[in-house]
């Protein structure tokens, strides 16, 4: 078993200390930019997972959800990894992911993440990893106190990384090209770190979240009653063309103010039909149909497996384009 201590210098070694935290540790959380970081930062991927704390502290290793929920039952083949490596007392952070093809699903991940029963979640038949990018604390040492950069050579160091145990990679280089690089292969976005920062619990501009945005046009086809204070209406929804047929992509219920909801609401009314517009069933009782005329601008993260928009948001009414010409889909 590597000894930490062994690969650091003298100068880190006076940045550490005795680990009193046990197997638990408060995440450090990336902060949403739009604006592309300079020099001294590394990228990692935007993997669309669950955050996961594991630790042990000399006896079976536990995993932790964000909000210090315990997760051990929802990821057993997990623990197991863990569990033979030759580490005994160790805090590791990472991100627990399920796969659609070649990009993480969250959809496919909810099939196991709220399981109490392991066996069930074997059962689910959803292979999961757990992909690692921080190294907290190992063999009683903290070593939050180091650098980013030295904490991820350790992290390398002291683990097996094999099935389901992933080391997450990280690239450096100009952070706009690689963010391109990222969004033409279909990744969610990067997550930018300070490579030379300590690691800090909490949201805080050492850690930044880029997201890859897509945008299209939509046909609206019915809107939903809006909730609570909520005026206009709740979401619009909305969907495409394809072989003459207009296909459900999913309701946009953000990106609107007062005075778009209220317009919208306006116009909505005069569009009113009977039946849903839609070939495809849609699962929203009281849903209001419109005749297929209004087109409107949508940003969304990606297509989910079963055709739906992740995180759609109003961007804008497109007066431009007949509704007939609105093609698309995942």
């Amino acid at each position: 078993m590597t000894d930490p201590l062994q690969l650091l210098d003298a100068r880190a070694r006076t940045r550490l200390s005795a680990w009193t935290g046990g197997t638990w540790q408060y995440p450090a959380l990336a902060t949403p930019a739009e604006s592309f970081p300079g020099d001294g930062w590394l990228f990692e991927r935007k993997l669309d997972g669950v955050r996961v704390i594991a630790g042990a502290d000399g006896g079976e290793p536990q995993l932790w959800s964000r909000n210090r929920k315990r997760a051990d039952t929802a990821y057993p083949e997990i623990v197991e990894a863990l569990a033979a490596q030759a580490a005994s007392r160790f805090v590791i952070d990472g991100e627990v992911v399920a796969f659609h093809g070649d990009r993480t699903s969250f959809a496919r991940l909810q099939q196991r993440m709220h399981l109490t029963d392991a066996a069930a979640a074997r059962r689910t038949g959803v292979a999961v990893q757990y992909y690692v990018f921080d190294l907290i604390a190992f063999g009683g040492v903290d070593l939050t106190g180091l650098p980013l950069r030295t904490r991820k050579a350790l992290l390398a160091e002291c683990f097996d990384f094999e099935d389901p145990l992933v080391l997450g990679e990280h690239r450096v280089g100009d952070g706009r090209e690689l963010f391109r690089q990222a969004c033409e292969s279909g990744w969610e976005g990067l997550i930018a770190k300070r490579a030379e920062t300590p690691y800090r619990s909490g949201r805080g501009g050492d850690w930044l979240k880029l997201k890859c945005v897509h945008s299209q046009e939509f046909v609206v086809g019915g809107y939903t009653d809006p909730r609570g204070s909520r005026t206009g209406f709740g979401a619009l929804l909305v969907g495409y063309y394809q072989q003459g047929a207009l296909r459900y992509a999913g309701k946009v219920g953000t990106g609107y103010d007062e005075s778009t909801l209220r317009n919208l609401r306006s116009r909505l009314g005069g569009m009113t039909r009977g039946e849903s517009p839609f070939a495809d069933p849609v699962s929203e009782p009281g849903a209001h149909w419109v005749a297929p005329e209004l087109v409107v601008q949508v940003e969304f993260g990606e297509w989910t497996p079963d055709g739906r928009l992740r995180h759609p948001r109003f961007r804008g009414l497109r007066d431009d384009k007949p509704a007939e010409d609105v093609r698309g889909g995942s």
